[in-house]
């Protein structure tokens, strides 16, 4: 969505479409996203005295917080990583430091750009990968594999010569001949021979504690032996996507990419820290509860501002956005320590969902839940339809079992629902195809059945 169009009324709109009730939350929200838009359109001496207005959400499990703030990093295409405080440990405890969410913002960044710089010159190079499809038809034709250093000669590891990015020209009659088969889709099931390109160490290797933003021994032998080239036997569709891949990581400039991805994560960032209230402290504790005021200590000059370094280079964390959330029934917001209550500005209170919201979530969103039912039994030509009297007694259902046990808010649904269709999905593949309607008693029963008493309930619901 263009950013001239993201209002706050359309953010809220646009999250009204996947996420349902909570219109304060998504107004806050929709006006914190909105004003990292204006900060955008600043000149760079305003940007930079303008920091983030960070968000705190406040609510039980289950009523759309996580979801709620993947949609805004979707919305303008911003990198966007989801953590969990009670990951992380203070500086000298074994476990996570906190700069490892800088370092996996800025990882899915780097994807996140690559993948559209690929997708950039992929008509390019899908014209070059079938220059390359038919030289391997034509063996006559196919380059003879070279050593361009001395390791790629002593590891026996020469590859195929880049070709030029110009199409070969139409010098015979075979080749032509084979273009239009090719261009026919009356290939694609022959085989042929393709090199790949190996990583020398494997992914993983010679990891060394502690060493996060350095990475591997193993990413370092990476860029310094040469890559072994392995001989593929495909048929021609499968080579036709190895062939454009490699033309696509040929035809993009990595360093611009690195670039692109480092800005993008410093400027547009989103990091999701969720299960804050776990770390704060209700009044005084000892042992092992100490390590918990470390934590938001070790987090706050992240978020204040400073630089962590990455392998993909030093990144600020000044105008990243940070959204913490928590349920906050034991300790409060007031419960943090003062230094971090005063970089999230921005409170967001979450409500319980009611019976018509469950209603809701279960037909309205795009992707609702029973909408995904209906096409997965699709699959097997089973048409499902629910009456509205089903709709409403699952609706609540799951807010008589919210109430009577633990209310794990709209992921009651989802085993209720399962419930309900359990017996239809197993005998979907073997029934005969054609349409199945559920009405509120085909729901009844299906629960009733499944849980006898209130104790196995409790339990399995």
């Amino acid at each position: 969505m263009p950013d001239d169009t993201l209002t706050p009324r359309a953010i809220v709109e646009a999250l009204d479409r996947h996420v349902i009730g909570q219109s304060e939350a998504k107004r806050k929200v929709a006006i914190a996203l909105r004003n990292r838009i204006r900060r955008s359109r600043l000149s760079p001496e305003e940007q930079e005295e303008i920091t983030p207005k960070n968000i705190l959400m406040m609510g039980p499990t289950g009523v759309g917080k996580t979801e709620i703030a993947r949609r805004l990093a979707k919305l303008v295409d911003a990198p966007f990583v989801k953590v969990e405080a009670t990951r992380f440990t203070e500086v000298g405890y074994v476990g996570r430091d906190v700069e490892s969410m800088i370092r996996d913002l800025v990882e899915a960044s780097y994807h996140m750009v690559r993948q559209a710089a690929m997708d950039e010159v992929r008509p390019k190079a899908e014209d070059l990968a079938q220059e390359r499809l038919l030289d391997l038809l034509t063996p006559s034709r196919r380059p003879k594999p070279q050593a361009s250093n001395p390791f790629e000669a002593f590891f026996g590891t020469a590859r195929e010569p880049e070709r030029p990015h110009d199409p070969m020209p139409e010098d015979n009659e075979d080749r032509r001949s084979l273009r239009r088969q090719l261009e026919m889709g009356l290939l694609e099931d022959r085989l042929v021979d393709v090199t790949v390109e190996e990583n020398p160490t494997r992914p993983g290797l010679l990891q060394i504690p502690g060493a996060e933003g350095m990475g591997s021994v193993g990413e370092m032998l990476q860029g310094i032996l040469p890559k072994v080239q392995k001989e593929k036997r495909v048929t021609v569709q499968e080579a036709r996507r190895i062939l454009r891949d490699q033309e696509a990581q040929r035809l993009i400039d990595e360093e611009a990419v690195t670039k692109r991805a480092l800005d993008a994560a410093q400027s547009s960032g989103i990091v999701f820290i969720d299960e804050i209230d776990k770390v704060a402290q209700a009044g005084q504790h000892s042992g092992a509860d100490v390590s918990r005021e470390g934590v938001q200590r070790d987090i706050l000059p992240i978020i204040e501002g400073t630089t962590v370094n990455t392998k993909y280079g030093p990144v600020r964390t000044d105008h990243i956005l940070f959204i913490a959330a928590g349920a906050f029934h034991v300790a409060k917001p007031a419960d943090l320590i003062p230094e971090l209550q005063g970089r999230f500005p921005v409170r967001v209170e979450f409500t319980p969902l009611t019976r018509d919201d469950f209603r809701a979530i279960l037909v309205e969103p795009e992707s609702a839940l029973l909408k995904q039912y209906q096409e997965l039994l699709r699959a097997d030509g089973v048409t499902l339809h629910f009456t509205d009297a089903a709709i409403e007694e699952m609706a609540a259902y799951a807010q008589r079992v919210n109430e009577e046990t633990e209310d794990i808010g709209a992921r009651r649904l989802h085993t209720v629902a399962e419930a309900v269709i359990e017996d239809l999905a197993f005998r979907a593949p073997d029934a005969a195809s054609g349409d199945v309607t559920l009405d509120a008693s085909d729901v009844r029963e299906r629960l009733e059945r499944l849980v006898a008493n209130v104790d196995v309930s409790r339990y399995i619901l």
